[in-house]
């Protein structure tokens, strides 16, 4: 019977053989490598960066889904930064969430330091740099705005008061769950300690939608569409713009209206159709957007956390303090950004506001501004769907049993 190769032999034999074949041609002056190498501790010029902890909400649900990978594999922060990823799911999904979690194991991915699951907000968003909140309740068929909104309000109340407690107060957070503006409001209003402006809501897949149907019209590529961006609510009221917007053809920039030429287009069907993707997408796959919602937002914290290319702004609801737009204060309304390079965006100043495109602000403005009376008004009278977070914040990576309500995929 032939002898059996402990490991440990295998081993020195595989380093012998390596030996061999580094070895340089007789009579070279090349020092060999020492062939215990191996074990001494590595040395670098730099330590590694601490990994970004990211929480995502939801974290069962179809966005996620495809996100999570997308933050992983260094898409989103970067190819040499390490991430940990804290997920949240309500109770029904927890099991579901765990086969996520194994996906992501077997992904083998680098990058992916760490993997907390987790039903409890307050071990989901204990030390985050960011949180990404998915999970809402969507509109079931016989549900009016206010219902969703008092739904909303429990979800998000519960949310802001678990990243007040325990996030970090630099904590950047998007909130993609519908209605997305004022959810991300909802949740900013129970995080006093947290700045406002760290508080935004997606409006990236309105604009990707926008590009992507500009692109389609003119015959080009959709990364040679720019400066094309979404004023106001994430709903059938914001407004697709193009006025400042630009297409790359033959290394000049075309005005997006001049390339296009059809001014009734860009006013009407294009506008509508925008503004209306998401129904057909339902209408069509019976399933709301899970694919392009996850490209956004992997493109606006991409950009909020990396900053945008120079002389190029994008679209992000962020805090209305401030502005110039004739926007009243208090609302999170969708904005033409930039951001630098340290992740601090700016609303980019002194833009035309056509006519035509004051009453289309106008009017998703005062939509937000009835969304937030029904929000504050449900606030008032204590009639949120869930009560506040009162559980002590439990050990990091463990399954607690608090659950966190509501993290459901939205709609978009």
């Amino acid at each position: 019977m032939a002898a059996t190769m402990s490991p440990f032999s295998a081993r020195r034999r595989i380093l012998a053989i390596a030996h061999h074949l580094r070895a340089p041609p007789t009579g070279s002056s090349f020092a060999l490598r020492d062939t215990q190498h191996h074990e001494q501790p590595a040395t670098t010029s730099s330590a590694s960066p601490a990994p970004v902890r990211v929480c995502v909400t939801g974290a069962a649900g179809q966005i996620a889904y495809t996100l999570l990978f997308s933050i992983a594999s260094g898409h989103v922060f970067g190819p040499n930064q390490p991430v940990a990823l804290q997920l949240l799911d309500i109770p029904q999904g927890a099991e579901a969430m765990n086969g996520v979690a194994m996906e992501l194991q077997d992904c083998a991915l680098p990058l992916l330091a760490e993997v907390i699951q987790t039903t409890n907000p307050l071990v989901a968003f204990k030390d985050v740099d960011y949180a990404i909140l998915l999970g809402a309740m969507p509109r079931r068929e016989g549900m009016q705005r206010k219902d969703l909104l008092r739904a909303n309000v429990g979800i998000f109340k519960e949310q802001g008061e678990a990243l007040d407690r325990v996030a970090k107060k630099s904590v950047k957070v998007v909130v993609v769950g519908n209605p997305a503006n004022t959810n991300a409001l909802i949740c900013a209003h129970y995080a006093p300690s947290i700045p406002s402006r760290q508080f935004t809501a997606l409006t990236r897949l309105d604009e990707n939608r926008a590009k992507a149907q500009l692109a389609s019209r003119a015959g080009v590529a959709v990364e040679n569409v720019k400066n094309v961006c979404i004023w106001g609510n994430h709903s059938n009221t914001q407004f697709p713009d193009v006025a400042h917007g630009y297409i790359v053809a033959s290394d000049r920039e075309v005005p997006v209206a001049d390339y296009v030429g059809d001014k009734a287009y860009l006013e009407g069907e294009f506008i509508k159709t925008v503004a209306m993707r998401g129904a057909a997408i339902i209408a069509a796959r019976k399933l709301s957007s899970a694919m392009s919602a996850a490209k956004a937002v992997a493109d606006h914290v991409r950009d909020w956390h990396q900053g945008t290319p120079d002389g190029e702004f994008v679209s992000m609801a962020v805090i209305s303090d401030g502005n110039m737009y004739g926007v009243p204060p208090g609302l999170v309304y969708s904005f033409p950004v930039v951001i630098d390079k340290k992740g601090k965006y700016r609303i980019v100043p002194g833009l035309d506001v056509s006519p035509f495109a004051r009453a289309k602000l106008d009017a998703t403005t005062a939509e937000l501004q009835e969304e937030k009376r029904e929000a504050l008004d449900h606030i008032a009278h204590q009639v949120a769907a869930v009560p506040a977070v009162t559980a002590k914040p439990a050990t990091q990576g463990t399954q607690a049993a608090a659950p966190a309500q509501g993290s459901s995929v939205s709609t978009n």
